[in-house]
């Protein structure tokens, strides 16, 4: 395993078993690069955290454990103030406790294993390296990632190469996040900047035009008062002149139509140049309408994630009986819901949380095991119906609708799939609306002409 960017505890010296030091791959002329020597006592149980090697520990606590759960723990075992400790400090004396083994690796272990008993259980069935590395990915694509972490790491078949290529992906992951938010901000600035650049070149192309119409009629305006000129004077003109008006009005004819030729001239460079600006028109008024739906994009992600964090604070809290703050979920509480669709990773999580905060969470996936004929059963009764645009099909959907419009019960499309969606719709929801649903309004939909 390589060494890290930064230590955060010193490397514990256990004895790596030969197996492991053969798939490795590692140079024992580099020893920079040298994993921590662990030797398991029986290859067939499971790792403790202390038998881990020690460049593990970060990544393990880090995205296993929360900061909240780690400042409970850590002070019974450090000599950290609980209050006043900073957020790296609880991690490092985490990190630290896991290293040095003792009563509080012990605890961080328990803990561990209380959390992801699940992931452990599921983890269990798979007999070798490949049957972990699958699972492993199961999880990446579900976004499942810190019980299947713990349990692959903790794995009696992860061999050194299993835990290495699970620490790099999860690393990445972490860089793929940041650089996504940071790709969105460049783009934004990038739109708004050729934004600005398309207005300055549309004003500078209408101030060009309006040069050339003022100079156009100025040029008429003057040929036109020559001519006025040169007829009052012929008209004054002697018999005897007769050679001299007949040259003057070849010259006037002349001129004449070297001024039409200039105005036929300015015309077309004026209709050219009006086509161009309603060009570069519709094409800034596309990228404002980009730019806009980019911006309501972001600011909807941006209040799902907002929303998703301080559920999960305020769940973390209202969990272990804090009692300092209520829980954003407060709103389904004693609510049956309903939940159209969606993905078995996600609905799992949603249902958590929805009982978590005391309410009644019923999935139907709109077909593909359940039969649609149980979803018209499930709808009566139910506080609040959701579904999920992008992940139900349009029969289900139409049948849905129809079946609330029946009962008269309050139906809300999620944007996704996600728990994001979902916990920002609910905080829209306030339980003053909620309770408006069991009583809503007749509706004027017809069941047979729509």
């Amino acid at each position: 395993m390589h060494t890290p960017p930064f230590r955060l505890a010193q490397t514990s010296r256990f004895k790596l078993s030969s197996d492991e030091l053969d798939g490795s791959r590692i140079r024992a002329a580099d020893p920079c690069c040298m994993p921590a020597e662990v030797s398991l006592p029986n290859a067939t149980r499971r790792a403790r955290l202390t038998e881990l090697d020690s460049h593990l520990h970060c990544s393990i606590i880090g995205t296993c454990l929360s900061t909240h759960e780690l400042r409970k723990l850590v002070p019974r075992f450090t000599g950290l103030d609980r209050q006043h400790a900073s957020d790296l400090e609880i991690h490092h004396a985490a990190v630290e406790l896991a290293i040095e083994g003792g009563p509080g690796a012990k605890a961080l272990h328990k803990l561990l294993d209380e959390h992801y008993a699940a992931a452990i259980r599921r983890f269990d069935k798979a007999a070798d390296d490949e049957a972990l590395l699958k699972l492993w990915d199961e999880a990446l694509k579900s976004g499942d990632i810190p019980p299947a972490y713990w349990a692959l790491m903790t794995h009696p078949y992860a061999t050194l190469y299993v835990r290495e290529k699970a620490f790099g992906e999860l690393h990445m992951l972490s860089h793929l996040v940041g650089a996504a938010n940071r790709a969105d901000i460049r783009r934004l600035v990038a739109l708004e900047a050729e934004n600005a650049a398309l207005k300055e070149k549309i004003e500078r192309q209408q101030s060009r035009l309006q040069a050339l119409s003022m100079q156009h009629d100025a040029s008429l305006s003057a040929l036109t008062e020559q001519i006025a000129q040169l007829t009052a004077l012929a008209t004054r003109q002697t018999p005897t002149d007769a050679a001299d008006l007949e040259a003057d009005l070849q010259r006037l004819r002349d001129k004449l139509v070297e001024a039409d030729q200039r105005v036929a001239l300015h015309t077309s460079r004026r209709e050219t140049a009006e086509q161009r600006l309603l060009q570069e028109q519709g094409a800034a008024e596309v990228l404002r309408k980009s730019r806009d739906q980019t911006l309501a994009l972001l600011k909807l992600v941006q209040g799902e994630c907002d929303a998703l964090e301080r559920a999960t604070v305020d769940a973390a809290h209202a969990i272990h009986g804090t009692g300092t703050r209520r829980a954003s979920l407060d709103s389904v509480r004693g609510k049956r819901i309903v939940y159209v669709g969606g993905r078995p990773g996600s609905n799992a999580a949603l249902k958590r949380l929805v009982e978590a905060a005391g309410g009644d969470f019923v999935v139907h996936d709109g077909g593909v095991e359940d039969r649609k004929g149980l979803l018209a059963a499930a709808l009566p009764g139910a506080d609040i119906v959701v579904f999920p645009v992008d992940c139900i099909d349009h029969d289900s959907m139409n049948m849905l609708k129809r079946v609330c419009e029946r009962h008269r019960l309050g139906y809300h499309p999620l944007r996704t799939a996600s728990v994001a969606s979902f916990v920002e719709l609910m905080a829209r929801l306030h339980p003053e609306h909620l309770a408006q649903l069991n009583n809503p309004t007749p509706s004027a939909f017809c069941l047979r002409h729509g």
